[in-house]
């Protein structure tokens, strides 16, 4: 196929050269109704290329297949067999690869490392969850991808599972050893699916980790908006292999997804593939390069250490993504969530992931000298400021042991159930009827089902104190918890 093509981008050109017009949605009409105040704001191109896709972008049966192209464009590019574009994110697609593994009945194995989507997915599916341990580090408080050891043992104690599910990389930028796993699957002819939101840039460059589908995965979701150039929402899932059927994947995600998809998503996504397949080993290696000099930079910083050997010695993670600049703030005597608050508001930066010790920048193709430039100089003003900055509150850890907590309930059941509200300090014991999650980086500490541990909810509540966000439970003071009505 013609790499340099973008159909829907072109189409989109072609819509606006055209000059057409729609009595359809949307109704701001690319931009005509919408007041000076909103324009300014969001400026008028975002709405001048919103367009319908069906009966606007395209004609009322699509017949010019201008995603279809796009989606075999993205496909070829990448090596697998099919590409389908979401633009509900990758929590749609990752919930679609659930329900066609599984056809909504069963076991599945999956990383407890995994993010809060999955559990969403459990919790409409009815599946039951058999959970792979991930690699604890008690040391450092997080986790890395499962073992391939790890997995095996889950295969053969629960060998009638439909499929396995880990996530590689890890928010932290940590690796599974994709191939072993995969290996491992295909043996007992069970699929495996990566959720590789953090890894839609692997495919274009030899110096990153291995890409899911080029170590065998059967089905990879990548979001295109994490580490690539696209707009956010933008989520492609990729499959390859005979162990899953297009069809009902397809399906299954027409089941859960909008039917008022975004061309301007879409468009993105598009121009990005064809960008990544002209431009992206020569962009990719000179990100490599500028982080790699960044990462020293910052090391040299008082009190700042940017963590690599602890991510990728033998017990931990199998490949690292680099551009995943972790950096550890216990030196600096200040937690994850000043820092993150405090550059914020003093240096106008945003990072990602933050805890109680750590923040974390990502990189992407997009940096150069100048932004990485604008973070060290940030990071110097917060090393300077830092004694000024009150003692954090403390946060209780729990061991990896506490996090491991029994699921005695199906999700569905947990969730849907008849619930009761319990004070926080009498949870332990209950099996929760909800899901618990410090975000970022969105991986639950309880999941509805799961017998509550009280060092889990000391870790919650203390975290609540000290910074930590809690987008999910019900009382959002965490005073409270929703438990299984006894």
């Amino acid at each position: 196929m013609d790499q340099r093509k973008a159909p829907i981008l072109d189409a989109l050109e072609a819509y606006h050269q055209h000059g057409r017009y729609g009595y359809t949605p949307p109704g701001h009409r690319q931009g005509r109704g919408l007041d000076k105040r909103t324009l300014d704001a969001l400026g008028p191109d975002a709405f001048h290329n919103d367009v319908l896709a069906s009966a606007g972008l395209d004609d009322r049966s699509s017949t010019n297949g201008y995603l279809a192209q796009a989606q075999e464009l993205m496909a070829e590019a990448v090596g697998a067999d099919h590409a389908f574009f979401s633009t509900c994110g990758s929590s749609l697609s990752v919930k679609a690869a659930i329900l066609a593994v599984t056809r909504g009945t069963g076991d599945i194995l999956i990383g407890r490392d995994a993010h809060k989507s999955v559990t969403a997915g459990l919790i409409l599916s009815g599946l039951q969850p058999r959970w792979i341990r991930p690699r604890w580090d008690d040391d450092l408080h997080l986790a890395h991808p499962p073992s391939p050891e790890a997995v095996e043992a889950m295969w053969q104690r629960h060998p009638d599972a439909a499929a396995c599910l880990i996530v590689s990389p890890t928010p932290y930028g940590t690796c599974a050893d994709i191939q072993a796993i995969a290996g491992i699957c295909h043996l007992r002819g069970k699929p495996l699916i990566v959720d590789e939101a953090w890894g839609a840039h692997l495919p274009f460059h030899d110096s990153l980790p291995t890409w899911a589908m080029d170590a065998g995965a059967d089905i990879c979701v990548v979001s295109v908006h994490k580490m690539g150039l696209g707009f956010e929402q933008g989520s492609v899932y990729h499959l390859q292999g005979p162990l899953v059927d297009p069809v009902r994947l397809r399906q299954c995600a027409d089941l859960l997804a909008t039917t008022s998809t975004s061309v301007l998503v879409y468009a993105g996504m598009d121009a990005w593939r064809r960008q990544m397949v002209r431009h992206g080993g020569k962009q990719l290696g000179a990100a490599l390069d500028l982080v790699a000099e960044t990462r020293g930079r910052i090391n040299d910083l008082p009190g700042m250490h940017v963590l690599h050997d602890e991510l990728i010695r033998e017990e931990a993670s199998h490949d690292f993504d680099p551009l995943h600049v972790l950096i550890d703030l216990q030196q600096l005597g200040i937690s994850g969530y000043q820092a993150a608050d405090w550059l914020r508001e003093n240096a106008r930066i945003d990072v990602g992931l933050n805890d109680h010790r750590r923040i974390e920048a990502t990189f992407s193709q997009a940096d150069d000298r100048q932004s990485a430039n604008r973070l060290l100089d940030a990071l110097e003003s917060l090393v300077a400021a830092a004694a000024e900055l009150p003692v954090p509150p403390p946060v209780q850890l729990p061991d990896s042991a506490d996090l491991e907590m029994e699921t005695v309930q199906l999700p569905r059941d947990a969730f849907f159930g008849p619930v009761e509200v319990v004070p926080a300090s009498e949870a332990a014991g209950r099996i929760a009827a909800e899901q618990i999650t410090p975000y970022p980086p969105g991986v639950p500490a309880i999941l509805p089902g799961e017998r509550i541990n009280g060092r889990v909810v000391e870790y919650l509540v203390s975290g609540k104190a000290a910074g930590m966000v809690l987008p999910d439970p019900a009382d959002p003071t965490l005073e409270t918890i929703r438990v299984v009505q006894e």
